[in-house]
């Protein structure tokens, strides 16, 4: 039997799925078809086989690895299958061999979990957090150069690294990774990535310079929870110093389970993103992590990422005539699967009322998000309009553009 395709605006494969239209991708994505059968086989094998049903859920990770580094451009040897991108944070927090006074630029704006493990690596090895202004990086208004910032940062003095989210979590902001990197290298600077805003609807490449880079599975990857990936880059692997690592994280760490190899506790850690796989993983997780990524792959991020801005083209317009104010970058290149905006009545009160009218969406420090995916047909815009209207007319605010 040949397995389920997505199709870019048909949500067949959402059979359950309740809301009308469901534009929260940037939250928390539902669970197709496939994924759901994905980890209903996983079960099914341990509780018809039992540890022998682990061989083939080895292949199927080491399969995964590869459908993971084909998306950024990698290689499968550069993947480690983590827990969630916070992991993954923590994991280069508390793996780079640091030298006190370090240097980290973070960005203002980020997503705690990519600015709480700085810290605690900060406070641990003495290092000097610098944090510099997303202004300038393309937001509509705003004539502050922010690549001129971040190079004035790293010509001020050494910076060992700076971490940046691929896409900003609540404007939708794409910052331009290829420039922050190549100014990285110029300065002689490590560059980390925080894609879980990106990773599946946003084309990513981490050859334009990228060191390491994080992202869990639940949002545009199309997985569910307690699954992410981990990319090293090979020149970089051989200097981390794993502190985290745990028995998996050896050469070889189960030949003495096989009879392969004696149990010896001195085997080299291995200089690779697997590394701080220390023990078992969320195999079920993971099992659905690769039925998400087979159904990406079958589309193509590139296509996700124009049928998206379509459907971000189709709404904006509409709502700024409403009284929305848009935070979408007038630069196509700064874009994502993300369109902020601010509203013109208590966002998260909108929130439970377009919640109440089959629309889901999510408002972080209310800011409106409309994150449409791959299911997400074009027609479903004049019921989000609706929606929107009645809501605007429930609350007092204008709907008199609809």
């Amino acid at each position: 039997m040949s397995s389920p395709t997505a199709t870019l605006g048909d949500r067949a494969l959402f059979p359950t799925l309740a809301a009308r239209s469901y534009l929260a991708h940037c939250s928390i994505s539902p669970l197709s078809a496939p994924v759901h059968a994905a980890m209903v086989g996983y079960a099914d094998s341990y509780a018809r086989l039992g540890v022998g049903a682990l061989g083939g859920w080895l292949e199927q990770r080491a399969g995964l690895r590869g459908q993971l580094a084909a998306l950024i451009g990698a290689r499968a040897e550069d993947i480690g299958l983590i827990a969630n991108t916070t992991t993954g944070v923590t994991d280069i927090a508390f793996g780079i061999d640091w030298r006190p006074g370090d240097r980290v630029v973070l960005f203002d704006g980020e997503f705690p979990a990519n600015v709480t493990p700085w810290q605690q690596a900060a406070a641990t090895f003495r290092l000097e957090i610098v944090r510099l202004p997303l202004a300038g990086f393309g937001l509509p208004g705003q004539e502050h150069d922010g690549l001129a910032g971040l190079r004035a940062t790293l010509a001020a003095g050494p910076v060992r690294l700076v971490a940046v989210s691929a896409v900003q979590f609540q404007t939708g902001l794409a910052m331009p990774i290829a420039a922050i990197a190549a100014l990285c290298k110029e300065a002689g600077a490590e560059l980390f990535v925080d894609a879980i805003q990106a990773l599946g609807v946003v084309p990513i490449d981490v050859s334009v310079g990228i060191d390491y880079l994080t992202c869990g599975s639940h949002k545009w990857l199309m997985g569910t929870d307690g699954c992410a990936l981990l990319y090293v880059a090979p020149h970089r692997a051989a200097a981390l110093v794993p502190r985290l690592g745990g028995w998996l994280s050896h050469e070889d760490p189960v030949g003495f389970l096989t009879g392969a190899s004696p149990l010896r506790y001195d085997r080299p850690l291995r200089a690779r993103a697997d590394v701080f796989e220390g023990g078992a993983p969320n195999g079920a997780g993971l099992a659905a992590l690769g039925a998400g990524v087979t159904l990406l792959h079958g589309l193509g991020v590139a296509s996700v990422f124009a049928h998206v801005q379509r459907w971000h083209d189709a709404i904006e317009p509409e709502l700024v005539r409403r009284g929305f104010m848009s935070l979408r970058s007038p630069d196509p290149s700064r874009r994502s699967g993300i369109l902020s905006l601010r509203t013109p009545v208590d966002a998260q009160a909108l929130v439970r009322a377009l919640g109440a009218r089959g629309v889901v969406v999510s408002a972080p420090e209310n800011h409106l998000r409309i994150a449409p995916s791959w299911p997400n047909a074009l027609e479903e815009v004049p019921h989000v309009l609706d929606a929107i209207d009645s809501a605007l007319r429930e609350s007092g605010g204008d709907s008199s553009a609809s």
